[in-house]
C-alpha cells in the first residue's frame, strides 16, 4: 500500500461512515498565554474516545471477506484495543486483544464493552508481542499492529487532513508519539498538503525513545516506564521511525509535571476531558520546548479515555 495522499483520501472515504469528523477548538486565554494561535484537534471526541478508531476501522474494512472471517488480533495498552474491538464488531468478526497488566481500568472496560476477547500479559514490549503471536497462531486471526501497519497509518492520517481542511494556514503541527502510527500518518499527510509546514513529535521525558532514536540515528528501545502518559509507553516502530526521520522536523520531550499541568489546563480552559497522552503536545508549549509565538499551531488531542477515579492531580504525595 503506497503511503501517499491518494491512499490517505481513499482511507478517509472508507472510514467516513464509521467515525466522527472531530471538532477543532481554540481559546483566547491560551493564545494570549503563549503568543501564538493554538488549534486543538479534538480526537477525544472520536468514536471509542481516541484517534485510534481511524486506523482500526481502515485496517478492518480493508480486509477481504475470507481473511476477515478469521478475525483480527492486536496488542495495545488500551486505545487501539478498544478501537479494534469496535471496528471488528462493526464488521461482525472476532477481535483478540492482548493488554499489559498495568493498563488503565477505564480502557479495559472499554475493550470489554466493545466485545474484545481479552488476554493480559506482563507490561513489557516483549511480553505483548509474544502473547499476541501465540494467539494469532492459535486462531488464524490477522494481526492489526497498533502502528506498524500501513492501513493503520493511512487511517490515522485523516485527522490532520481534516485539521488542515479546517485551518489551511497552519505553520506547525504538534503530535504525540508512542509507537508512531499517528506521527507517520500526520507527517506524511501534512507535508503532502502543505510542504512548508513544520511537524514536531512530542513525548514524555520518561518515555523518550523517539528523541534518543533521532539522536542515535537508529531505534533505541524504550525500557520499562511508568510515565503517566500510558498511551505512549511503547517503542517507536521501525517503519514509523523511517518515516519520521524523513518527514518529522524534530522531537520535544516534556516532564511528567508539565503533562499533568497541561492536562488540567485543558480540562479547565476548554472544558473537555482528555487523557495524559493527549496533553503532551500542549505540555511542550507550556515548557517552551517549541517556539509558538506568532505562529498558527495545530495540536492533536489524541484521546479522552481516562480513569476518573485516578486523576493525576488527586494523587496523594
Amino acid at each position: 500500500m503506497p503511503l501517499d495522499l491518494a491512499t490517505f483520501r481513499a482511507a478517509h472515504d472508507r472510514i467516513r461512515p464509521y467515525i466522527h469528523r472531530t471538532a477543532v477548538l481554540s481559546s483566547a486565554r491560551l493564545n494570549l498565554a503563549c503568543g501564538g494561535q493554538l488549534f486543538f484537534k479534538c480526537e477525544n471526541f472520536q468514536k471509542a474516545g481516541a484517534f485510534k478508531s481511524r486506523g482500526a476501522v481502515n485496517a478492518v474494512f480493508s480486509l477481504d471477506d475470507a481473511t476477515a472471517r478469521c478475525g483480527v488480533a492486536t496488542h495495545s495498552s488500551g486505545n487501539h484495543a478498544a478501537a479494534l474491538s469496535r471496528a471488528a464488531g462493526l464488521r461482525g468478526i472476532p477481535a483478540h486483544i492482548v493488554m499489559p497488566s498495568n493498563s488503565s481500568k477505564a480502557k479495559v472496560r472499554a475493550v470489554e464493552g466493545y466485545g474484545g476477547r481479552l488476554t493480559f500479559c506482563e507490561p513489557t514490549q516483549a511480553a505483548r508481542e509474544a502473547t499476541c503471536a501465540r494467539i494469532v497462531s492459535e486462531t488464524g486471526a490477522t494481526l492489526i499492529h497498533p502502528f506498524e501497519n500501513e492501513a493503520v497509518m493511512a487511517g490515522q492520517s485523516t485527522a490532520v487532513i481534516e485539521l488542515l481542511e479546517d485551518h489551511p494556514a497552519l505553520d506547525l503541527i504538534l503530535c504525540p508519539v508512542g509507537g508512531g502510527g499517528l506521527l507517520a500518518g500526520t507527517s506524511l499527510a501534512a507535508k503532502a498538503l502543505r510542504p512548508t509546514i513544520t511537524v514536531m513529535a512530542t513525548e514524555p521525558e520518561e518515555a523518550s525513545d523517539t528523541a534518543r532514536s533521532f539522536r542515535a540515528g537508529q531505534i533505541v528501545p524504550l525500557e520499562r516506564t511508568t510515565t503517566i502518559a500510558d498511551g505512549l509507553r511503547t517503542t517507536i516502530g521501525a517503519p514509523n521511525f523511517a518515516i519520521a526521520r524523513q518527514w518529522v522536523d524534530g522531537v520535544a520531550t516534556v516532564s511528567e509535571e508539565a503533562i499533568i499541568a497541561a492536562m488540567r489546563t485543558i480540562w479547565e480552559t476548554l472544558k473537555i476531558v482528555i487523557e495524559p497522552s493527549a496533553a503532551v503536545p500542549y505540555a511542550a508549549v507550556l515548557e517552551k520546548k517549541v517556539p509558538v509565538a506568532g505562529r498558527q499551531v495545530g495540536l492533536i488531542l489524541s484521546g479522552g479515555n481516562v480513569d476518573l477515579d485516578a486523576l493525576p492531580w488527586l494523587r496523594k504525595p
